[in-house]
């Protein structure tokens, strides 16, 4: 499921990049830059860009920084804290968002073929 979605995100991408303009090149580079390591830690963004892709109830965004959020050994603990963050702020309307995260986040732990 997440090795679909990273491939079809990277061929998406690569269309984007291939036909960007500055404007869309400075947006992506913002993008990239926001999640540097600076006075919060990449963990700490991370979980940051999960609640707002939740409060915005974007899947995509949702499952990329769960993936990002993986990878930077973010806690289920943690998760559960920003998804209720998250749904706090924007209400039921978030509940199919957080039953996909949540559902995609234990299936991390169970493939013992995913990588970080």
């Amino acid at each position: 499921m997440l090795n679909d979605f990273l491939t079809r995100r990277e061929e998406q991408n690569e269309a984007v990049l291939r036909n960007a303009d500055k404007v869309i090149k400075r947006i992506y580079s913002i993008d990239s830059l926001a999640y540097n390591e600076g006075a919060l830690t990449v963990k700490t963004k991370e979980l940051l860009g999960l609640t707002a892709s939740l409060v915005l109830r974007c899947d995509d965004c949702i499952a990329w920084h769960l993936h990002q959020c993986y990878k930077v050994n973010v806690t289920t603990e943690e998760i559960s804290e920003a998804l209720g963050i998250g749904m706090v702020v924007s209400g039921t309307i978030t509940v199919p968002h957080v039953r996909k995260a949540m559902t995609l986040w234990e299936s991390f732990e169970k493939d013992e073929t995913f990588e970080k």
